[in-house]
């Protein structure tokens, strides 16, 4: 798959914990997760609704503070920094991709696209702009607003949005959610593209197993606990972590399965 290979972590989390409300009615969304993303590699994060995988995300892009542990974007622990050092490193260093294209109605493609770096100050690169456009098949469409744009088309203004400050990791929440099959192939293949010609690092939250298979490693949750990781996985293997994550439960069946998932190198 990828071309590029790199040791250095676009992201890591050391004993990620989150703990919503008190007392009895506490739940446990993430307990302990030590993880690592590599750079330049595609990665997606599997499990069943409950597992953790989006409060994963959100402490990981600095959209909630976990209850304890740390998390690092590159060498910059994020969950010391106040609200206004975080916005900005949310700015310039994270790129997202949601489910919803989150784009503004008032605005062109190109606008949408060059938002990030105008509301930072700053002056977009025009040949890396022409760069990822290019990339994203959207030469032809940069005037049009989001109401003259299919769901493909929006989401693939989004993907080139996340790529236009070159942040250091990008996140993406169930990016194919509300996409066609067709539509939903090409904006994985443009962030696989994202990978392995642009050089960037993804991080995507999936339910879907054919949508994890464009990923270099895929890493399953279940009750808030990191479970185990496949390399490059097929469709088959994938599945077969989750049936068994599906008839597991709590930790002392969790443990069973970790170990016993690795494919691949």
């Amino acid at each position: 798959m990828s071309t590029i290979t790199s040791t250095r972590a676009a992201a890591t989390a050391t004993g990620l914990s989150k703990v919503y409300g008190k007392g009895e009615a506490a739940v446990t969304a993430l307990d302990g997760v030590d993880i690592e993303f590599a750079a330049g590699r595609f990665h997606a994060i599997m499990g069943s609704s409950g597992s953790g995988k989006s409060t994963l995300m959100h402490c990981l892009a600095g959209l909630d503070r976990p209850t304890a542990g740390s998390v690092h974007i590159g060498d910059t622990e994020i969950t010391r920094l106040d609200d206004r050092r975080l916005t900005m490193l949310r700015r310039d260093r994270i790129g997202f991709v949601f489910q919803r294209y989150n784009l503004l109605p008032t605005l062109t493609a190109v606008e949408n696209i060059t938002l990030p770096v105008m509301i930072a100050g700053g002056r977009t690169d025009r040949d890396w702009l022409n760069q990822v456009v290019a990339a994203v098949g959207l030469t032809d469409r940069l005037n049009h607003r989001p109401s003259e744009l299919s769901g493909g088309q929006q989401q693939r203004v989004a993907v080139a949005r996340a790529l236009i400050t070159r942040p250091a990791v990008i996140f993406a929440d169930e990016p194919t959610g509300n996409l066609d099959s067709r539509s939903g192939a090409e904006v994985l293949r443009l962030l696989r593209d994202a990978v392995d010609q642009l050089g960037q690092t993804v991080v995507m939250v999936t339910h879907d197993p054919l949508a994890a298979t464009r990923a270099d490693r895929v890493t399953f949750l279940a009750d808030g606990r990191r479970v185990t990781d496949l390399d490059r996985p097929d469709v088959d293997a994938i599945l077969d972590v989750m049936s068994r994550l599906d008839s597991t439960t709590g930790h002392a069946g969790l443990d069973s399965i970790t170990g016993h998932a690795r494919v691949g190198g």
